[in-house]
């Protein structure tokens, strides 16, 4: 792995770039100042990150995956640099709900941090007590559930892979956390039909959708001839997956409209994350990035603000879902076809539908 770039922070005269404009969003209920946050995993509970730029600037932390015990997670090695991304087999690392709370989540209180909890777990049983766990508990501002675990009561089928199962999942946690704490669901993108385990998880009772989680890949050391990563496959993050992150949001904006979605894979700059927003998400999360700008964050969320009001948007909500407006109007008969130069003739077959080209 490459080593992390410490010199990236914000600059002292950062604010005066930012373009007058509302980036106020709305996220299941939950009212952000920003639309930027981080991503679950990529940076614990946000505590490494608050040395590069102020935490309690961007819409929330998303802490990493806590599980109800403590877990050693995978043995080494256990990441592994791709083109344009990296893979990951950590295997949900972590000190257990308990000691979370009293550590990490103390923390963020107490620095003003609106904090979402990722939850995880092996077993509808254990996704209920961490729920539980949860209830009571203040300063939470949302619990994203990650169902891209393996179901250890269906010899090891992921939740977010089976619509059953996801919505068995979502449904506990729904029924055990408090009514005003908005749960979101994080979709795996390994599935026939993104939309379909979406429809399942919001007639369960999610709150909003946290799509992508990572994609599962693998690769192969040609000097040793033998898996790079100790658990043989890992997770791809990083920007070699954007295109299918918006592609999925997408899909499931255009199908479920009404329904928040905290969009997120493989965004390093404003441009990125708008993709996202045009494509349908209220906020997006920002992860991989951060191994090598720790203060992208908050680098992104200027460069989001400067790209809408490029664009003419008065802010950031009227963003939301835009590419998914109707067609402009077309040109007069004869004339140029905006973008492609060239005269649009009704009589002409569709070249691509003959083809056989799906767009």
């Amino acid at each position: 792995m490459t080593r992390a770039v410490i010199t990236h922070g914000p600059r002292p005269d950062a604010a005066a770039d930012v373009p007058d404009i509302d980036m106020t969003t709305w996220l299941a209920g939950l009212e952000l100042p920003s639309p930027v946050l981080t991503a679950s995993g990529c940076a614990a509970a946000g505590r490494e990150l608050d040395q590069f730029f102020d935490i309690t600037t961007i819409g929330a932390v998303v802490t990493k995956s806590i599980m109800l015990n403590p877990r050693s997670g995978r043995p080494t090695p256990r990441m592994a640099e791709t083109p344009s991304g990296m893979l990951n087999s950590i295997g949900l690392q972590g000190p257990g709900i308990d000691a979370f709370l009293d550590k990490d989540l103390e923390w963020l209180r107490a620095r003003g941090a609106r904090a979402v909890v990722s939850i995880a777990g092996g077993s509808v049983d254990e996704y209920t007590r961490l729920a539980s766990k949860l209830r009571h508990v203040t300063d939470v501002a949302a619990i994203e559930v990650n169902i891209s675990c393996p179901n250890v009561e269906d010899r090891g089928q992921v939740f977010a892979c089976d619509p059953v199962a996801a919505a068995e999942v979502i449904t506990a946690v729904r029924r055990n956390t408090n009514p005003g704490i908005p749960v979101l669901a994080k979709l795996s993108p390994d599935v026939t039909d993104i939309v379909a385990i979406a429809r399942s998880v919001v007639d369960a009772g999610a709150d909003g959708l946290s799509m992508i989680n990572t994609l599962l890949g693998m690769v192969i050391d040609t000097d040793t001839m033998r898996p790079a990563l100790a658990g043989i496959t890992g997770g791809l993050s990083g920007p070699a997956i954007r295109p299918v992150a918006v592609r999925c949001v997408y899909q499931v904006h255009a199908a479920l409209p009404e329904v928040p979605i905290l969009g997120m894979g493989g965004i390093r700059t404003g441009l990125d994350a708008l993709e996202f927003v045009l494509a349908g998400a209220s906020a997006v999360s920002v992860g991989t990035v951060t191994f090598h700008d720790p203060g992208a964050p908050a680098r992104i969320a200027r460069e989001l603000a400067v790209a809408l009001a490029e664009r003419g948007f008065e802010s950031f909500e009227q963003a939301i879902g835009h590419a998914h407006r109707a067609p402009d109007p077309a040109p007069a008969s004869g004339g140029p076809v905006a973008g492609h130069g060239h005269t649009l003739d009704a009589d002409a077959p569709d070249t691509a539908v003959e083809a056989g080209v799906e767009g």
